[in-house]
C-alpha cells in the first residue's frame, strides 16, 4: 500500500530525513515512532505530496504521490484545522467532496460517523461552538469520511482525553479490519504497544529499528527479578547478577540479566533441577520505552506514562 525507498529530505544544512526505507501492507497498523524533530511529520508530508523529497522514491498504492489522487487516502494532521463558521456535517461533507466523493454520499457517511462518535445531535452546530474534544472527533471524521485505503495519522493522540483516545484506538482497529493500511506517528509508546503489528524507530531522520514489538523487545537482554540464596548468581545462563538487597538468613533480592538466547524458563528449570530454593522469580520484559532509550538514547519528548 505504501513503499518508501532511500528517502532523503534536506532543508538547507539540516537533513530532516536520511536514506529512509520502509513499506506498509494492506490491513497493517504501522507505528512511526520518534521524538520531536525525528523526521516523522516530514516523511508523512512527502508521502502526501505536500513537500517533495530531495532524493529517493515513494509509491502510494503503486504510483508516485499525487495530491490529485487523494480519494483513497485519509489524513489527520498534527496541527488540527477546521472552519469554525461551517456546521459539523457541512465540514465533514466538504472534506469528503475534496476526496472525490459525491455530496450525498459524503453527508450520509458523515452522519454515520457522527452517530458512532455520539455527535449526531451536533450535526448542525457550528464547529466554533464545539468543545475541544468534540472538534477533535470531527477532525477525525474528516479523515475517515472517504473510507480510506491508506489512513495516515500524525500524532493523532495529542491532546485527547482518555475516552477519546480509546475511541481513536477503536477507529484505527476498525480501519485496519476493513483492509486499510494505517500508519500513525507518535511519541507515546503505549499506543504503539497496544495497536501496532510493526514499528519503525527514527532518530534524527535515520531508521534505527524496524520490526514487530516482540522483535523490538528482543533487542534488549531478558531480565529476572528473584529472591534466592547467593548460589543463583553463579547459575549457568546468567550474564550479570546485581544484588538489590540482603534480606537476611541467606536470602537476597536479585536483578538478573540473562545471557543471549537464554529464556527465563530455562533458568527456572535449572534452579529446580539443582534444588535451589526461590521465594520470588519474575521475568521482567522490556517495555517499548526501554527499547527506545536503548536504541536511540533518552529523549525527553518520548512519553512513558500510560494513557
Amino acid at each position: 500500500m505504501l513503499k518508501v525507498a532511500n528517502l532523503t529530505k534536506q532543508f538547507a544544512d539540516v537533513r530532516a530525513v536520511d536514506d529512509l526505507s520502509f513499506a506498509v501492507e494492506p490491513g497493517e497498523i504501522y507505528g512511526f515512532l520518534g521524538g520531536n524533530g525525528a523526521g516523522k511529520t516530514t516523511t508523512l508530508r512527502m508521502v502526501l505530496d505536500i513537500i517533495r523529497p530531495t532524493s529517493g522514491t515513494i509509491e502510494v498504492m503503486g504510483s508516485p504521490p499525487d495530491r490529485r489522487a487523494s480519494g483513497a487516502i485519509g489524513f489527520l494532521p498534527e496541527e488540527r484545522g477546521l472552519y469554525g463558521n461551517m456546521t459539523v456535517i457541512d465540514m465533514i461533507a466538504y472534506f469528503g467532496q475534496l476526496k472525490q466523493m459525491r455530496a450525498g454520499d459524503a453527508r450520509a457517511h458523515g452522519m454515520e460517523l457522527l452517530e458512532r462518535f455520539d455527535l449526531a445531535d451536533r450535526a448542525k452546530a457550528k464547529v466554533a461552538d464545539l468543545s475541544k474534544g468534540m472538534a477533535q472527533k470531527v477532525q477525525l471524521a474528516t479523515a475517515l469520511v472517504n473510507r480510506p485505503r491508506l489512513l495516515i495519522l500524525d500524532e493523532p493522540f495529542s491532546g485527547l482525553d482518555p475516552v477519546n483516545q480509546g475511541l481513536l484506538e477503536d477507529e484505527i482497529l476498525r480501519a485496519a479490519g476493513t483492509g486499510a493500511a494505517v500508519i500513525f506517528s507518535t511519541h507515546v509508546m503505549q499506543h504503539a504497544e497496544r495497536l501496532c503489528e510493526r514499528i519503525l524507530l527514527l532518530r534524527k531522520g535515520r531508521k534505527r529499528f524496524e520490526g514487530t514489538i516482540a522483535e523490538a523487545r528482543a533487542e534488549l537482554p531478558s531480565r529476572v527479578a528473584a529472591i534466592a540464596p547467593q548460589g543463583i548468581a553463579t547459575m549457568s545462563g546468567i550474564a550479570a547478577a546485581e544484588p538489590v538487597s540482603d534480606l537476611g538468613e541467606g536470602w537476597h533480592a536479585w536483578s538478573l540479566q540473562l545471557a543471549p538466547g537464554v529464556e527465563a524458563g530455562d533458568l527456572l528449570e535449572a534452579c529446580t533441577a539443582q534444588g535451589l530454593p526461590l521465594r520470588r522469580f519474575e521475568e521482567q520484559r522490556a517495555s517499548l520505552h526501554d527499547v527506545f532509550v536503548a536504541l536511540v538514547g533518552n529523549d525527553p519528548s518520548i512519553e512513558e506514562t500510560r494513557a
